[in-house]
């Protein structure tokens, strides 16, 4: 009966929550664990996830751990020590796609990084996908998913296994307009302390644009915010910031490519 009254004071508390300063099912340990999962459900399938060794490929991880790094020592990133922030290289040139898990883990496939010009622009992008974790948009979106009933059974301890049969699905987890706002606006204040030209972000979208002219635009744009209004308003949040960094590293960042 206590364990009930403690479920049920939880849940209350959580809806008092979710009718003032928005609604999180999941604990930070929590992130960490769905992370955690799906980051070594992504290591053991190689044909799925074509992982780059990073004891093959140390001076590649070298690069991209440095772009990290810098973003982390902005001081704008919430959950910078909470976090593990891992990052992983993905094999595959055909895709055009990165990914932060919860908890930090961050996935950057060599399509992305070969369609890019310049180290900012790739800065701009973690940066964007690491947002997502640190505002934690994967557990919200999941708590949306599984509402208040999930908690309860969670807090009770009739639903132990709920976490872990759920991580599988963050990698295709869609992420509403609102959350992708976001992250683009968390993306400029995590470079802007850095050396990084802090709208890195927004040419990526403009090289998107010129290939939606081309006919090529890439499916998953279709859910998300318009790529044009998306340049406009990162390019206007640097320059209301006054971010001083205009870094983009461009020579070093062929290099980097090339070596790939």
């Amino acid at each position: 009966m206590r364990r009930f009254f403690v479920g049920l004071m939880f849940v209350l508390t959580a809806v008092q929550w979710q009718c003032s300063d928005g609604f999180n099912l999941f604990t930070l340990q929590d992130d960490i664990s769905l992370g955690r999962q799906l980051r070594d459900e992504i290591l053991a399938n190689p044909q799925e996830y074509p992982v780059m060794d990073p004891n093959l490929h140390g001076s590649a991880y070298s690069y991209v751990e440095r772009i990290r790094d810098r973003i982390l020592a902005s001081g704008e990133v919430k959950y910078a020590q909470e976090f593990d922030w891992e990052i992983y290289l993905l094999k595959d040139d055909a895709t055009l796609n990165a990914f932060c898990a919860p908890g930090g883990y961050i996935f950057v496939y060599t399509g992305l990084i070969k369609f890019l010009d310049s180290e900012d622009q790739l800065a701009g992008v973690i940066g964007h996908e690491m947002a997502h974790a640190d505002k934690r948009h994967s557990t919200s979106q999941l708590t949306k998913a599984y509402g208040l009933q999930f908690l309860l059974d969670v807090v009770l301890g009739e639903n132990q296994g709920a976490i872990s049969g759920i991580a599988a699905g963050l990698v295709g987890l869609e992420f509403s307009r609102s959350d992708e706002r976001q992250a683009d606006e968390f993306s400029v204040r995590y470079l802007c302390p850095t050396v990084y030209q802090a709208d890195g972000a927004s040419d990526f979208f403009a090289l998107l644009i010129a290939q939606g002219q081309a006919g090529q635009t890439p499916s998953f744009l279709s859910t998300h915010p318009d790529p044009g209004n998306r340049v406009e308003d990162i390019r206007a949040l640097d320059q209301s910031l006054d971010c001083q960094g205009t870094e983009t590293f461009q020579s070093a960042y062929q290099l980097f490519k090339n070596s790939l």
